[in-house]
């Protein structure tokens, strides 16, 4: 991966378009300052920095307590209620898409300050989340085919990473329940290369409460599940702010839950302009939607 360019931007952050430009009050009417990231320290980023350049992906331990895993997986158990469509979803594997709308318990996860310290040095301000979903792999599931995220945004190998992904450990990861499978420095790969049986490959042991974070560069793998019991995860990805997003949020999300979240999930999930006037609605800024009050089934962008 290309040496990760330094910070030269706001937290999250909306700039406006060039003086004189038809659409110069489109973000001026919701300023922003810094997000979440900010608080973060400078050398807390830089260690973690330094290690997703080296091998594309970074352990983050003891995010999460083990009170807020228990209080998860309690909410998370009565919406795990249809299995795998394919191998790559898993046909033993559990998957709960459109969160954002189903409860509040994961908003934590998707805009924790420490992975969003990240998102601020990888990407442009106004990066969005592309998704965020619950991963639940049972006994038996067989491993799944390695990849890569980003690959449906067809752009040449070798390149800057275009998404980020994090995958927080409710369970325990062990190399029997389906951990995560990792090949390091994988994100330097050109298009003519793939996975081969002489590639190092890591699998990511962690504690519950931990996060890995990759770029959606890395090859990697949910791993199989011969332990007998499950292996419940949830994961958020993130993209560029000129990308479109793999879940359409403003037809999933409801209004008042958009109005619920925080504010850099609201900025995440579309309610955001990317300058000069991506992502506008009418010519305005999409927040003024959030302004009136409709129905609470409402989906966000109807």
């Amino acid at each position: 991966m290309p040496p990760i360019p330094d910070a030269h931007r706001l937290a999250g952050g909306e700039h406006s378009a060039a003086p004189g430009h038809a659409a110069d009050d489109l973000p001026s009417g919701y300023p922003r300052g810094h997000g979440a990231g900010a608080r973060v320290d400078r050398a807390t980023v830089e260690y973690d920095l330094a290690a997703l350049e080296r091998d594309g992906y970074v352990v983050l331990p003891g995010l999460l307590t083990p009170l807020e895993c228990a209080e998860i997986r309690h909410t998370v158990a009565p919406l795990l209620d249809r299995a795998g469509r394919s191998a790559f979803e898993g046909h033993r594997t559990q998957r709960v898409y459109g969160l954002l709308n189903k409860t509040r318990r994961c908003d934590r996860l998707a805009d924790h300050p420490r992975v969003l310290a990240l998102l601020d040095r990888l990407f442009e301000p106004g990066y969005l989340l592309s998704q965020l979903q619950v991963i639940d792999i049972n006994h038996g599931e067989h491993a799944q085919p390695l990849h890569t995220d980003d690959a449906f945004y067809r752009s040449p190998r070798p390149r800057p990473p275009l998404g980020a992904a994090t995958m927080w450990a409710v369970d325990p990861f062990t190399r029997d329940n389906g951990a995560t499978v990792l090949l390091p420095g994988s994100h330097r790969w050109g298009d003519d290369r793939r996975p081969g049986g002489d590639d190092t490959r890591v699998t990511a042991l962690m504690p519950p409460g931990s996060c890995l974070f990759y770029v959606g560069t890395l090859w990697h793998g949910g791993g199989a599940n011969r332990s007998g019991g499950n292996r419940l995860a949830v994961t958020a990805q993130y993209i560029q702010p000129w990308l479109r997003q793999q879940e359409a949020f403003t037809l999933s999300v409801t209004r008042d839950t958009a109005r619920a979240v925080s504010e850099d999930i609201r900025r995440m999930i579309g309610y955001s302009v990317h300058p000069p006037f991506v992502g506008m609605v009418d010519g305005m800024h999409p927040r003024r939607l959030l302004e009136a009050r409709p129905a609470a089934s409402r989906p966000a962008g109807g």
